[in-house]
């Protein structure tokens, strides 16, 4: 397994991981950072999720980064990650981002799905 990218700043539309500029929103699926379709909470379906339920056996939970502010992700996304046995945490974007560095380091199996700010 590779070793986990560190997200070292984060605003102004997308993110700084590894070293490298990302704009937009971002997941980070087995140590891998890629580019995420979701530009807010009311764009979060559980169809975006599905790279993340191919990988539940990878994945203990999902960190989920809600925005600028720490939302309830739907209804559905909530289900259909427990359907699949994965956990979810969420919290703000900017909570997410720094609690990733910690957990990753920590080595934790987990999706960090980060809506940019």
């Amino acid at each position: 397994m590779r070793q986990p990218p560190s997200i070292d700043a984060f605003g102004g539309g997308g993110f700084r991981v590894a070293g490298a500029w990302r704009p937009g929103s971002l997941l980070i699926l087995r140590d891998e950072a890629q580019d995420w379709p979701v530009r807010s909470l009311d764009e979060l379906t559980p169809a975006v999720l599905d790279t993340i339920i191919v990988a539940r056996a990878e994945v203990e939970f999902v960190l989920l980064g809600t925005g600028a502010a720490q939302k309830l992700p739907p209804r559905a996304i909530r289900e259909t990650l427990a359907g699949a046995g994965i956990g979810l945490e969420f919290m703000s974007t900017e909570a997410a981002a720094r609690t990733y560095n910690v957990l990753a380091a920590e080595g934790r199996r987990m999706a960090a799905a980060l809506i940019a700010v």
